[in-house]
């Protein structure tokens, strides 16, 4: 079961977010435009039965017209936002899937929810509505959600808000804040990702105790991370110690946007590692 599907009783939308989508849907504003029996033919490729022919009205208000009918049936509105991130959609223009997306997000996010459609699977993640800025870091640069890391359904959400709140403290500019979020994120993922692959890597180390620095070594001599992402983790590593005052009150150096964002590249390297070696052991 995904996050989505967790909570997916919860996403009856609000009237405004529909008729956004409807905008969406329809193409307004230089998105992915359809004329009218071209939203009939969207909906059925998203999975709608019985939808009406196009009755020659004004597109967005017949789109809006067919989303408030089923307002109340939150797996036929997912059928449309998934549809809306499926490469499929954009064959012929598909320079256009990554404006679309960001285009949903602005308005789902206050929905407590975030498209993205990493490798091409399109899927809904839950987030937190205080996000000011969903697809700043992540969707865009990250190829993956928690849910492809760890297996543990529990633990794969906590992590993904983890995230979402280092997204916050991002786009609130506490710097520091957002740093030290993303460390614990990592030493949580690694954590993990050792007790759901090979605990014996830790040797006698309890799961309990062990350092991030362990987690960072041992995760790299695994081959589930590159030396790139071993490398800069351990930078990253250095300041998540400013959790600790007088770590940061040693160092020269203040963490600003710049530090973040090269931090954030960091945890994207490593989560894309972890993805795909994750993805060679299953396969």
């Amino acid at each position: 079961m995904t996050q989505f599907q967790a909570q997916q009783h919860g996403l009856v939308l609000d009237e405004n977010t529909l008729q956004e989508l409807a905008r969406v849907v329809a193409g307004d504003d230089d998105l992915y435009y359809r004329r009218g029996f071209e939203i009939a033919g969207f909906l059925k490729r998203a999975g709608w039965q019985e939808v009406p022919e196009y009755d020659g009205q004004y597109r967005r208000e017949w789109a809006t017209e067919l989303l408030m009918e089923r307002r109340d049936q939150p797996g036929e509105i997912e059928k449309v936002l998934l549809r809306l991130a499926d490469p499929r959609e954009y064959l012929d223009e598909p320079e256009l899937l990554g404006e679309v997306v960001a285009a949903v997000n602005t308005f789902l996010i206050h929905e407590g929810y975030r498209l993205e459609n990493p490798g091409g699977a399109a899927r809904l993640v839950a987030c937190d509505p205080a996000l000011a800025h969903p697809t700043h870091y992540g969707s865009t640069e990250l190829k993956v959600v928690m849910a492809d890391l760890i297996a543990d359904d529990g633990m794969a959400e906590l992590l993904q808000w983890r995230l979402d709140e280092a997204r916050t403290c991002y786009a609130n500019g506490a710097h520091v804040a957002a740093i030290i979020m993303l460390g614990s994120l990592l030493e949580g993922v690694l954590l993990q990702s050792v007790v759901e692959r090979d605990p014996s890597v830790l040797g006698r180390a309890s799961e309990d105790r062990v350092s991030l620095h362990t987690l960072i070594e041992v995760c790299h001599d695994a081959g589930w991370i590159g030396a790139d992402a071993k490398r800069f983790s351990h930078e990253l590593r250095e300041y998540r110690n400013f959790v600790h005052p007088k770590a940061e009150a040693r160092q020269s150096h203040r963490p600003d946007r710049d530090t973040l964002g090269i931090c954030w590249q960091v945890v994207n390297a490593a989560l894309n590692d972890l993805a795909e070696t994750r993805s060679v052991r299953a396969g």
